[in-house]
């Protein structure tokens, strides 16, 4: 066992982590979800049992400090390293240099640090993180902008996936602006983008292209449904949603939710899988199961909202969508891919399985907890149950990405 344990050890390499883009981006997602979470449980903690912990109020506020983060920081991560792997693949090119996609985690994973460092009280680190994370992005823009313009025909979820990453980037510099002296409104409206403007468009993009995909190569018989209109419908009312959100036009959100709700079952309808399918499938659909229940909470805040004044379900519908939808299909996604790309079976290994279903208490606690009388004691149960959903996941994943390839093959 110890000459075993020897080698095993002899066999991790750190440099194996800029072998491909994956490899750098999953492992420096997996380390910023960690330090973002731990910092934000810490903060909640102190805010509902300060006998407890204290910890000081950061500036900017700490609630849009997490939106930030988890948007343009933890989750860009995993996005940057599944669209500089999967762009050249899409269009027929060469593999992305190390050169072209070194900067980005440098960029983003910097951020992240400097800005939690200035919530911990470093001041100069909430703009030295903004600064940052926007170079790291605009390179990651500039570089998949590049492809885009060498392919000769027309990949039309990837002109998708790069609207929402140029989104993503006016989002950011509205932070930016923010943080350089701007009013809040331009807070607000990084939040929003970040949410309507970048990730829900780009998760709604891998979905409709990946999932029909995936399961017709592992499905008997299943025929792939993926038309371009439903992606187009779906990309305008979630715009349309946006605007109404940046203009406080809280009353009419109902008008793009219904609508995006009727997208969202369609899309489980014609997508799911009939029969026999292997778990790393399923829980794809497991994970896009969340996003009608998502539009449902959303059409029903509106309307409610239309004829009473009150948002009775508070921030339930924003986490069915960000802990529900995102979280599950992100974990979901990133062990396919990490299986797959380290020439492993295509299987759910028990951490991902342990991942995944304590997620899913994870979204239905947040959600529960807007509408219970002390909401902050469940924040508190929520955050930590992130932790402790993710560690041994995060831990295998890590593991992975600084050995090579049990196939033997380069990646």
């Amino acid at each position: 066992m110890g000459e075993a344990a020897s080698q095993a050890r002899a066999n991790l390499s750190p440099r194996l982590l800029l072998q491909a883009p994956h490899r750098m981006m999953f492992f420096i997602g997996a380390g910023n979800l960690l330090l973002a979470m731990a910092w934000w449980a810490a903060w909640l903690v102190s805010a509902r049992w300060s006998e407890w912990l204290r910890m000081p109020q950061p500036t900017p506020y700490a609630g849009w400090l997490h939106a930030i983060v988890m948007q343009y920081q933890v989750l860009a991560s995993f996005v940057f390293g599944f669209l500089l792997t999967v762009f050249p693949r899409w269009m027929g090119l060469p593999d992305l240099r190390r050169a072209r996609y070194i900067p980005v985690g440098v960029g983003v994973f910097g951020g992240q640090f400097a800005t939690l460092l200035g919530a911990c009280g470093w001041s100069p680190g909430i703009v030295v993180g903004a600064a940052l994370t926007l170079a790291g992005w605009t390179w990651a823009l500039a570089n998949l902008a590049w492809l885009v313009k060498r392919e000769r025909g027309t990949t039309w979820h990837a002109r998708s996936c790069l609207a929402a990453l140029t989104l993503g980037a006016v989002g950011l510099g509205a932070w930016t602006a923010f943080v350089l002296g701007a009013s809040p409104i331009w807070a607000f409206v990084a939040i929003k983008i970040g949410t309507f403007g970048f990730l829900l468009p780009m998760y709604l993009t891998v979905a409709h292209r990946m999932f029909p995909f995936f399961a017709s190569n592992a499905v008997a018989g299943y025929v792939p449904w993926r038309p371009l209109w439903l992606l187009a419908t779906a990309w305008m009312f979630v715009a349309l949603h946006l605007g109404l959100e940046l203009l406080h036009a809280y009353a009419w959100l109902w008008i793009a939710d219904l609508p995006l709700l009727a997208c969202a079952v369609v899309m489980c309808v014609r997508w799911w899988p009939i029969g026999p399918q292997p778990a790393l499938l399923r829980v794809l659909f497991i994970g896009l199961a969340w996003l009608p229940i998502t539009f449902i909470l959303y059409s029903a805040q509106s309307l409610v909202y239309a004829t009473t004044g009150e948002f009775t379900l508070g921030r339930a519908p924003a986490h069915a969508l960000f802990i529900g939808f995102f979280g599950s299909v992100l974990v979901a996604m990133v062990t396919r891919v990490t299986q797959g790309h380290s020439g492993r079976p295509l299987q759910m290994p028990a951490a991902a399985w342990f991942a995944y279903g304590t997620l899913q208490l994870v979204a239905i606690v947040r959600v529960y907890s807007e509408l219970d009388a002390d909401p902050m004691r469940w924040h508190v149960v929520a955050a930590i149950g992130w932790i402790v959903a993710l560690v041994p996941w995060i831990a295998r994943l890590g593991r992975i990405y600084v050995t090579a390839r049990i196939d033997g093959k380069p990646g």
